[in-house]
């Protein structure tokens, strides 16, 4: 079993929770009268059924209906509420990465830490926040709760989350468009490498349907300034067996100048379509980036 601490230690805990007054305000200002999602608690309009997962709360059950059925399902309400997140965990190979600077920590450790520490600041606001992980596909959905063991169920499925498999972020996010029905805060935690152009297609496609969106870009210090110098070997971390030894200072005028126009590009999209892009780093603290963005997005709102 997964616990908090698996992920934050005892200080990032103590300042992502001194974030809360200005999360708090933060995310008001996305939804203003425009609050409607199940939140548990007390309600005050039946909404829908839907069926039992790990983590619902077992007085929510409604046991008439498993009379009739023999299946569990939960009563849900319609409630307002702050904020209804999702979070979007990227475990394509690409992420496995992990450079010197960040001190060993590939770019999915980095993520799910981060996720971890998000999805800890929602609930503790008494927000609900779900999970998806995804590579080419969907691996698994987690929907958003509000309930304290519902933290559980997302810390165990981060806590065993591996990346690998290539990349298929637009696919994915196209089709998450008819899962993720309900509107609300979707949070992306990807490296973003793909086709940009199709990346922000797809991104379109989830504003489209009326949710706001944060897309935190994890890279590795080498993505960024490509600090290699002597003849080294670069092996695909998505398709096997692929690999090349290169004389690094041949490509290192040309890579860096295809990685600036991927990065403006993809900024380019975001800012065309209202998207927050955070570019941050694994050699980052993530409590300290993550108090510098809510730092700046309460200071605009």
């Amino acid at each position: 079993m997964s616990h908090v601490a698996d992920f934050l230690t005892p200080a990032e805990l103590q300042k992502i929770s001194n974030l809360q007054v200005v999360a708090r305000l933060v995310v008001e200002g996305f939804f203003s009268g425009l609050h409607k999602s199940p939140h548990k608690g007390f309600s005050v309009e039946f909404a829908q059924h839907r069926q039992y997962v790990q983590g619902d709360e077992i007085r929510r059950l409604d046991w008439k209906v498993f009379a009739k059925t023999d299946r569990y399902y939960i009563r849900e309400y319609e409630e307002e509420t702050n904020l209804r997140t999702t979070l979007l965990l990227d475990l394509s190979g690409s992420m496995a990465y992990a450079g010197g600077k960040g001190k060993g920590l590939s770019k999915a450790h980095y993520a799910a830490r981060l996720a971890a520490a998000l999805a800890y600041l929602m609930l503790q606001q008494r927000d609900s926040v779900g999970l998806v992980t995804f590579d080419t596909k969907l691996r698994r959905y987690i929907p958003p709760r509000s309930s304290v063991p519902h933290l559980q169920t997302i810390l165990d499925e981060l806590q065993k989350a591996q990346p690998g498999g290539e990349t298929g972020l637009a696919g994915v996010f196209h089709d998450l468009v008819l899962r993720i029905q309900r509107r609300g805060l979707l949070v992306i935690l990807t490296d973003g490498f793909g086709d940009v152009k199709e990346l922000v297609s797809a991104l379109a496609h989830f504003r489209s349907a009326h949710h706001e969106i944060l897309l935190f870009q994890i890279l590795d210090r080498d993505e960024a300034e490509f600090p290699f110098k002597q003849w080294t070997r670069f092996e695909s971390l998505e398709q096997a067996d692929r690999h090349r030894m290169i004389d690094p200072s041949q490509f290192r005028a040309v890579y860096l100048e295809n990685f600036r126009k991927f990065q403006d590009e993809l900024t380019a999209g975001c800012h065309r379509h209202r998207i927050d892009l955070v570019t941050m780093f694994t050699d980052q603290p993530y409590a300290d980036a993550l108090a510098q963005y809510l730092t700046r997005r309460f200071a605009r709102a």
